[in-house]
């Protein structure tokens, strides 16, 4: 009998907590389908935890984390915190959860479906066939370097912040690249400011020495600003993309438009030990409590979580193909709807339930149209 995994779910803020619930239900069906045992459990986190406990996130939540299989995370943040303290804000946790549990690369895969071309704002022949991987390093660079501070000076305040990068940050990260490049079309694209920033050319270097021990990849290197502009001339050149910190965090916003929405857009935060699954988008705090949100990016995080953390490579690709399926159907949340004749405009519970019976028909599927 197989061991019960031990999930963690941080709904967060905003509709992180209605796609987290699609998520938990595709999790769970395909947990039963393999005779995967789960042991869920919940606790607040970001916005949520500010207003039950005072603190962005509790360390009874950071302690079930460290003994979770998995963690599964909504979003965080809003407009109700905004005044807060930096280190009391709900970004904070998401921070500290990347520093605590040494979450030190973020995969985000840009993948995009015939059944949605017409949703992208970029031609059908430029982003048809597109399939990236973003490799981004996610606990060292500008968002966690020091010093940082406002000050005040003669001429006003000032602010300071500081990006800075060190070999090993550079190796560990390189070597999840390759490994995922070698598993695909064997090309990395090292992205960096080498021509301006001493980090950057530090980073150029440890990926060149790191690619030594990979002679069957490509590796060619490219400043992030002709990057930005090559993810929208021509994407389909790219396979692997390897970045810094906010690099990667600009980079993969900008990409999401290749598929229609940033509610198509899932990610993996690994480290040695621990792992954790999240949708890109924030907490949309415009459509929260209304059933509107996008649960695919929520639900293609759990297939990663499958892949990645629970030993399901084959329910991962069950739940990416009922994605599909469903999208082909012509389900549509308001976010990727371009309005033809046979679309469906689809809430929060209606996408999750039209995946779920893909997964399996004989369940309950809910309210679908």
């Amino acid at each position: 009998m197989s061991k019960t995994k031990e999930i963690v779910v941080l709904p967060g803020d905003g509709i992180g907590p209605e796609v987290t619930k699609e998520a938990i239900k595709i999790l769970q069906t395909v947990c039963k389908r393999h005779d995967k045992k789960l042991s869920i459990r919940s606790f607040p986190v970001g916005g949520a935890s500010i207003d039950r406990y005072g603190r962005p996130l509790t360390e009874e939540a950071l302690t079930a984390c460290r003994k979770s299989s998995a963690i599964l995370l909504g979003a965080v943040g809003g407009g109700k915190w905004n005044d807060q303290p930096k280190d009391k804000r709900p970004e904070a946790a998401l921070l500290q959860l990347r520093k605590e549990l040494d979450l030190f690369a973020n995969l985000r895969p840009i993948t995009t479906y015939k059944s949605l071309l017409k949703s992208s704002p970029l031609k059908q022949e430029i982003v048809s066939g597109v399939d990236i991987m973003i490799v981004r390093e996610l606990t060292g660079g500008i968002y966690f370097g020091r010093p940082r501070f406002i000050e005040q000076t003669e001429q006003g305040e000032r602010g300071v912040d500081t990006l800075s990068y060190t070999t090993e940050e550079i190796e560990r990260v390189a070597h999840t690249a390759f490994e995922t490049a070698a598993k695909r079309d064997r090309k990395i694209t090292s992205v960096d400011k080498a021509n301006v920033l001493d980090s950057s050319r530090l980073w150029r270097k440890t990926v060149q020495e790191s690619a030594k021990q990979w002679p069957e990849i490509e590796l060619q290197h490219m400043l992030v600003d002709n990057c930005a502009m090559q993810l929208v001339r021509n994407p389909k050149q790219f396979d692997v993309i390897l970045t810094g910190n906010m690099f990667g965090d600009i980079l993969s916003d900008e990409a999401s438009m290749i598929t229609g929405s940033i509610g198509m857009l899932p990610s993996a935060s690994l480290g040695e030990e621990f792992a954790m699954y999240e949708p890109v988008h924030g907490s949309a705090p415009d459509i929260a409590g209304q059933n509107k949100a996008n649960p695919l990016a929520a639900i293609a995080s759990v297939a990663l979580m499958c892949r990645y953390s629970l030993g399901m490579p084959e329910a991962a690709r069950e739940i990416e193909a009922a994605i599909e399926a469903t999208l082909n159907d012509g389900f549509r949340t308001g976010d990727i709807s371009s309005k033809p004749s046979k679309e469906y405009l689809a809430d929060t519970t209606d996408m999750g339930s039209a995946v779920l019976k893909h997964l399996n028909p004989y369940m309950q599927p809910g309210n679908l149209l």
